[in-house]
């Protein structure tokens, strides 16, 4: 006789139930390096805030604000020594970008297709000048056309920013030739191409945003620089920021916070075109630029 066993009653399937990750010390926010990063900012750029807000009060007080007015922008218009720096910072700019442009391009081609120690040994002395103090450079510099006799002028500082601005054109080129494809040039080469034109019709044309991303940059940081150009500038003309380090010495006026927040400005802009003209050509932009990938 077979005995018939009741149907046992369906367990319910457990529902996986996700435990909460404990937050132990490794998972909570370092307050202290929030609190220190803040702090660093707000030292950093909170001055230049304030001189932003000072170029557009109304009074020529620097700790009393009163209300918003273009005066100083307006008395900047009208200053003939300013303008005259202004000038002068341009012309060294564009002089010191097209020659930097020039021989940092020539540098990058020859010290990537250099497979000798010499090619080497010519990459590390150019790395040089980018951790030497600018300082030093800038000492150097004026003793050098002191002892060849050269007066200082506004070629001497032309001469001295190309010479400090030829690294940072071959340091950001330098890892675009040696990304470049050299059987492209050999092909161009064996449809009956010479050695130059290759270069000129295919290397260079892929370099292209490269080349005018250096270039801004380059305009940018010349047109800022003050310690290489009061070293080996002459008395006049002046550039800019040594005409505003000469007139800050007997007294800040409201006009030099119109003239700061006006660089500032035209700086930040350089700088944001630099790092967007590859995007432009469909490239990698950004951030890559700097670091060189």
């Amino acid at each position: 006789m077979t005995l018939l066993r009741a149907p046992s009653p369906a367990v319910p399937e457990r529902t996986a139930v996700k435990a909460r990750p404990r937050r132990g010390r490794a998972g909570r926010r370092p307050r202290v390096l929030i609190a220190a990063t803040a702090l660093f900012f707000a030292l950093l750029y909170l001055p230049i805030a304030v001189v932003g807000l000072f170029s557009f009060n109304s009074q020529k007080s620097l700790t009393v604000f009163d209300r918003f007015s273009l005066r100083w922008y307006r008395a900047f218009a009208h200053d003939d020594v300013l303008l005259s720096s202004l000038g002068t910072s341009l012309r060294i700019s564009l002089v010191a970008m097209a020659g930097s442009v020039v021989l940092g391009v020539a540098l990058a081609l020859g010290l990537v297709r250099c497979r000798t120690r010499l090619g080497s040994l010519a990459g590390l002395i150019m790395l040089v000048p980018l951790i030497t103090p600018e300082i030093v450079t800038g000492v150097a510099s004026m003793l050098l056309f002191k002892g060849l006799g050269v007066p200082l002028s506004t070629g001497t500082v032309m001469l001295a920013e190309i010479t400090f601005s030829i690294s940072y054109v071959t340091v950001i080129l330098r890892s675009r030739v040696a990304a470049l494809n050299p059987e492209v040039e050999e092909a161009a080469m064996d449809l009956g191409a010479t050695r130059w034109q290759a270069v000129r019709l295919v290397t260079l044309p892929a370099l292209l945003p490269a080349v005018l991303a250096s270039a801004v940059l380059i305009f940018a940081l010349v047109f800022d620089d003050f310690v290489l150009a009061y070293f080996t500038t002459g008395v006049d003309p002046q550039p800019l920021s040594v005409r505003i380090y000469s007139a800050i010495r007997f007294g800040v006026q409201p006009t030099i916070n119109a003239v700061g927040t006006l660089m500032l400005a035209g700086s930040i802009a350089l700088i944001a075109l630099a790092l967007f003209i590859p995007r432009l050509f469909g490239r990698r932009g950004g951030l890559d630029l700097l670091s060189g990938k």
